[in-house]
């Protein structure tokens, strides 16, 4: 299922969908913003038909919104009647990365970054998305980087993409056996709609152009009517919302303590593990050390990414059961503490090393597990 030697969306109509969109997009924002002055300029004549007390113009204001309201339900109604949503198609994807975003529930906001390999009955080359779901605690570890995926998404819209947690046989089968190349950066798709910011920009701009032509038109009326208070409106000046973005790496250790009850409770280590990545603002690191009040973690930039763990894949919801399993099997009767240290594997394609290490009266032991909780060595009270 390699995607060796497959053109891209990007190289193979790219130009011709992009200056489609390109027209579409001008066309769009020139409607908005031209409907968008019309009903500032209503809204806009009422107020002034009302300090003035000028009946046509208070008629004009009120019967232009009525008919823009008429107009609107019609074309809602024909538009639902007409648009059927596209039948979904389901195909495999690369994940390429993927970061919790957060979460204090079963489920956690999960963002990844996919190359999607439709079926070549559907034509279409391959190409790149992001996108954010929510995924289980227990099924993250699932998700991991150059990982297979089965997802599902619309031929229309190339990135509404969904990935679907639980596939049939059939599916699950071809994804173990599929291997995908990565597609370009360049053929990463968007909504085009989901520039809110930028449509809501343009919807006050034009609500501001046609309040301003109607009260520029009446402002001899309005400055002779008299009333300072309520003709002589000011203008609040608006805010500016600035943002600062710094970027840094880390090279020390980062700490953080736990809450009251122990990191042992289910989900708390995942939460208290992306609490720590949103702290250090990476979500590779070095070490990882949990114990029972306390999480650290130490990174180094300079690091490749071979030699780091990837703190979201870590499958967090097996490691109490490894500490139970080290305190009743390694001789420890009563262990006054325990802790976990997760480091980077051996070599590349070697996945992380998970040790829990639970002290006592009798000794310090350990055990040794790999990423998915299966374990390798034991090394009990006394064993060298």
């Amino acid at each position: 299922m390699g995607m060796t030697g497959q053109r891209y969306s990007g190289e193979v109509n790219g130009p011709v969908e992009q200056r489609r969109s390109g027209v579409g997009r001008v066309l769009a924002c020139l409607r908005l913003a031209a409907v968008s002055a019309v009903i500032g300029a209503a809204l806009a004549a009422l107020v002034v038909g009302v300090i003035l007390k000028d009946v046509p113009v208070l008629a004009t204001g009120g019967g232009v919104l009525a008919l823009l309201v008429l107009l609107a339900f019609i074309g809602g109604r024909r538009g639902a009647g007409r648009d059927a949503p596209p039948a979904r198609r389901t195909a495999l994807a690369r994940i390429e990365d993927l970061r919790a975003t957060g979460g204090e529930t079963a489920d956690v906001p999960v963002t990844f970054r996919l190359t999607v390999a439709p079926e070549p009955e559907d034509e279409r080359p391959a190409y790149r998305v992001k996108i954010s779901q929510s995924v289980n605690l227990v099924d993250i570890p699932a998700y991991r980087p150059r990982g297979i995926a089965v997802v599902e998404y619309h031929p229309e819209k190339p990135w509404d993409v969904r990935i679907v947690t639980r596939p049939t046989p059939e599916w699950s089968r071809r994804a173990e056996e599929a291997q995908i190349d990565s597609a370009p950066e360049s053929t990463l798709v968007r909504d085009p709609d989901g520039g809110a910011g930028a449509w809501c920009l343009l919807v006050l701009v034009g609500l501001l152009a046609g309040a301003a032509l109607v009260v520029l038109s009446f402002r001899g009326e309005l400055f002779a009517s008299g009333d300072a208070g309520g003709s002589a409106a000011k203008e609040s000046s608006s805010s500016s919302a600035s943002s600062s973005s710094a970027s840094r790496t880390f090279s020390t250790s980062t700490t953080v303590s736990g809450p009251s009850s122990s990191l042992l409770t289910f989900g708390r280590m995942r939460v208290t593990a992306m609490e720590l990545e949103a702290r250090v603002d990476s979500a590779y690191v070095t070490s990882l050390r949990i114990e029972d009040h306390r999480m650290a973690v130490r990174g180094d930039s300079a690091r490749p990414l071979a030699e780091t763990v990837h703190l979201p894949s870590l499958p967090y919801e097996l490691l109490p059961g490894l500490v139970r399993e080290a305190r009743a099997t390694l001789g420890v009767r009563e262990a006054e503490s325990w802790r976990i240290d997760v480091t980077p594997g051996g070599g590349a394609g070697v996945g992380p090393r998970v040790r829990v290490t639970v002290s006592g009266t009798e000794g310090t032991a350990h055990l040794d597990a790999d990423v998915t909780g299966r374990i390798t060595d034991r090394r009990a009270v006394g064993v060298s």
